[in-house]
């Protein structure tokens, strides 16, 4: 192409972006970026079931945000451990399962927040008090994401038995959260304790991610909140796994008429606090659980 661009030096404007275009047409192939190489994936550790002591230390670790009206002053936020034993009353409560990286990710502290605003109680139990814990950097086995996946769903019930017990709890009135690794057990539990699901970062599509989705036969009300370009989960991935993903949940939701699916152009795999998510939470958590 140096050629040509000397020779551009002598030729006028018009006839130069001409010889461009006919020169790239010629060498089509200097012009095609390959895909990207499919990274390499690192599992560590090896813990894959809770042991009695770490899952009462799942729960009583779980992050807790409890609304004004639970406390009767400042929102409360911390573990289940430390949560009020005396209450001013009881909330409507959101049980969110977090993502690969743990209650560390700053934005699932300011997520509980926004709820507590809504009148809302949530609360996120701490996948991590497993001890050895595996972790991974995708993509991994789909063996290993499986066993990930039926630790997550363990999470739920024991929950579920310290909510029974929690003053504050109105467990007549709950929601079944999920973002990213939270979402397949969100998605593919089958319990009718929950008036409705929130599916975040999660497409409930056949991909690297699991055997297969598994998405349960939902006719509650569910809300599945993604980036329309998911890095992990969308057609962009070029490792995603699955030619003909959509990646939302719109197959597996399609006979749901209660379900609401909110695509979000551009948005990063976190998104439970951009301006559309949050949006579309509160108006699922208002319709559902009344607060």
């Amino acid at each position: 192409m140096s050629n040509l661009t000397n020779r551009c030096n002598s030729l006028s404007a018009m006839a130069c972006a001409a010889a461009l275009l006919a020169a790239c047409a010629q060498t089509p192939t200097a012009l095609t970026q390959a895909p990207a190489p499919t990274p390499v994936g690192e599992v560590q550790g090896t813990a894959t079931q809770h042991t009695p002591a770490s899952g009462l230390d799942v729960v009583q670790r779980a992050a807790v945000v409890l609304p004004a009206s639970v406390t009767g002053g400042a929102p409360y936020v911390g573990t289940l451990a430390s949560a009020p034993k005396v209450t001013k009353g009881k909330a409507p409560v959101v049980v969110f399962l977090h993502g690969s990286s743990g209650l560390g990710l700053k934005a699932i502290g300011e997520w509980q927040l926004y709820l507590a605003s809504l009148g809302v109680a949530s609360i996120s139990p701490d996948s991590f008090a497993l001890p050895g814990r595996i972790t991974y950097k995708s993509p991994v086995g789909k063996d290993v994401y499986e066993k990930i996946h039926a630790l997550r769903a363990s999470e739920i019930p024991l929950v579920m038995q310290a909510l029974r017990t929690s003053p504050w709890a109105d467990t007549a009135r709950m929601v079944l959260a999920g973002t990213s690794e939270g979402g397949p057990a969100v998605a593919r539990y089958a319990g009718n304790e929950f008036l409705g699901r929130i599916l975040y970062s999660w497409s409930c599509e056949d991909n690297y991610f699991v055997q297969d989705h598994r998405t349960a036969v939902l006719t509650q009300p569910v809300l599945n909140v993604i980036s329309l370009t998911d890095v992990y989960f969308s057609p962009s991935n070029t490792w995603l796994g699955n030619s003909t993903a959509k990646g939302f949940c719109a197959d597996a939701l399609k006979d749901n008429k209660q379900a609401t699916i909110v695509l979000i152009p551009g948005a990063p795999h976190t998104l439970l606090n951009l301006p559309a998510a949050r949006s579309a939470t509160a108006s699922f958590v208002h319709d559902v659980l009344k607060p």
